[in-house]
């Protein structure tokens, strides 16, 4: 009986860790939107060098990736290579890694890699381009949808 009970347990728990990960990749292919008021510039050792209020769109779908600064002249969007996903509550705590190739207007194409981590409900997104080496941008987002 104590067998079976256990069996049983086991079961359960399985079919809820499956729902939690399933609702959790769901939320992976959903389109995101997340927007900042202000840009930190990191140097290699993240470290902030500098800091600027500025509006700051991207939006995720996916297979796409879109990012608007504050100046729209520079907007950038491309195809999304990869994706991995790790969210225990959905852009509030867990982890998406978003590997693209993105241009601007009149630029040459950039390799990104836009890593979005949440902690403790505060989201922030670091972006790194594989042609600039040591360089990170951060925002923080004050608004999710």
């Amino acid at each position: 009986m104590k067998t079976t009970n256990n069996l049983k347990k086991m079961i359960l728990a399985l079919l809820l860790m499956v729902a939690a990960s399933t609702v959790s990749y769901a939320q992976c292919d959903k389109t995101a939107t997340l927007t900042s008021s202000t840009t930190n510039q990191l140097n290699e050792k993240g470290e902030v060098e500098r800091s600027k209020p500025e509006n700051v769109i991207v939006t995720i779908t996916k297979t796409d990736i879109t990012i608007v600064p504050g100046d729209e002249d520079h907007k950038m969007t491309g195809a999304i290579t990869s994706k991995t996903c790790d969210w225990k509550v959905p852009y509030k705590e867990g982890k998406m890694v978003v590997k693209g190739t993105v241009t601007g207007d009149g630029s040459d194409e950039k390799h990104i890699t836009v890593t979005i981590e949440g902690k403790n409900g505060k989201v922030t997104l670091t972006f790194e381009e594989e042609e600039m080496p040591g360089k990170k941008i951060q925002v923080v987002a004050d608004k999710f949808e």
